[in-house]
């Protein structure tokens, strides 16, 4: 079901998880077995199928809405809600840091209009993700179990993509087809000749090469046709504007990025001590120190 609601289809999920399961079968055997759940889940989320969501006509259900979020933040919500993965484990899955996945889930709960979290929301996605899973047809769960044991038989796949190519490719092509094509062919060629036999002669104005040539009338300063409110509707970035909460946190970006680098371990978690300053003179007597009202301020 992650693997459904992530493409946004029910045929290119199972399509991946089947690859995913064909090929999770050689990591299994490098891996100590509590990294299975891991490592699978990151090998099915890698899947080119769940690259690109296929869109929603018309959405009925909440989850037909997961459209709306990106690849990322859709993923983290379903490790939680179709996965059932906690904090740690989705973030181990995603290679990120825990505070990043943090993140990622709170960008992607439902909201109301005005920026607030919908809990009436979430509580309805989360019972349709687990209604969806409990009602698997017992026709697509029985093909699933098939192609789960022929992964562990090492059997290479039979994706059904490929069966379907094939049937396209025996059917026959209409006998029309080939005498069109090869008539619009030389249309095309005889109408590229036509343009180096057209007379040379043919003009369209008295100017160059017979064409008009005529000045542009001096233009007028541009006239205000948007309010401010209009204005920033139309602005490039009225989405990052209308979500202070996401402004703040690209702000913090850079930020975010060196804990995550910290939590992973590619940077020291502590900074090197600050070299000591060098001693100042002692003041003249009589004489104020530019330097006092600094000093104590520091030393506050």
């Amino acid at each position: 079901m992650l693997a459904e609601l992530q493409a946004g289809d029910a045929a290119a999920g199972d399509a991946a998880l089947v690859a995913a399961m064909a090929g999770f079968r050689a990591i299994a055997a490098q891996t100590a077995l509590n990294d299975w759940p891991a490592r699978f889940w990151q090998l099915l989320l890698t899947q080119p199928g769940l690259r690109q969501r296929t869109p929603v006509a018309i959405p009925l259900d909440a989850t037909d809405r997961l459209g709306e979020l990106g690849s990322g933040p859709r993923a983290a919500l379903l490790l939680r809600l179709a996965a059932g993965l906690d904090e740690a484990e989705a973030s181990a899955v995603l290679h990120v840091a825990p505070a990043t996945y943090r993140l990622a889930l709170q960008r992607a709960l439902p909201r109301h209009p005005d920026g607030r979290a919908d809990p009436q929301a979430w509580q309805q996605l989360r019972e349709q993700v687990h209604r969806r899973i409990k009602t698997l047809p017992a026709e697509r769960l029985q093909r699933l179990a098939q192609a789960r044991e022929r992964a562990l038989q090492g059997a290479a796949p039979a994706p059904a993509a490929a069966g379907a190519r094939a049937g396209a490719a025996a059917r026959p092509r209409p006998r029309w087809l080939m005498p069109l094509l090869w008539s619009l062919l030389a249309l095309c060629a005889l109408a590229f000749a036509a343009t180096f036999w057209w007379p040379s002669g043919f003009a369209l104005g008295d100017g160059p090469e017979g064409v008009t040539v005529a000045p542009l009338a001096e233009g007028s300063g541009p006239a205000e046709r948007y309010s401010r409110e209009a204005g920033l509707i139309a602005d490039g970035d009225f989405d990052l504007l209308a979500d202070p909460q996401g402004e703040a946190a690209a702000a913090d970006l850079e930020f975010h990025n060196w804990l995550a680098a910290r939590d992973a371990g590619t940077i020291p978690a502590t900074a090197a001590p600050p070299a000591e300053p060098a001693p100042a003179a002692p003041p003249s007597p009589g004489s104020e120190s530019p330097g006092l009202e600094t000093d104590a301020q520091e030393g506050e």
